[in-house]
């Protein structure tokens, strides 16, 4: 932590975890649905990441997704037989 004169704040816990530099990060709080909250779960188990960076990456990804459907395009994946699917998002 940076030296503070007193108790450490969010602005300063802020300061040490911005990661990449891209700025203060925003907190938020969110609901999640016992689905989500188990996605999440399953999610930090197998990637070892956190809760913050696997929020932030499912953010990136959705937003990616999002704008590349909205002008035009389409996502497919592939299922384990080899028999592409186009992703759809609601």
């Amino acid at each position: 932590m940076p030296p503070t004169k007193g108790p450490v704040t969010d602005h300063d816990r802020a300061a040490v975890t911005t990661g990449r530099g891209h700025g203060t990060p925003e907190r938020v709080t969110v609901n999640l649905t016992p689905r989500a909250w188990h996605a999440l779960e399953a999610t930090v188990q197998r990637t070892g990441d956190t809760k913050t960076e696997t929020i932030n990456r499912a953010l990136q990804v959705y937003n990616y997704l999002d704008e590349l459907m909205h002008s035009g395009g389409a996502v497919y994946v592939q299922d384990p037989n080899g028999k592409p699917e186009r992703l759809k998002i609601f």
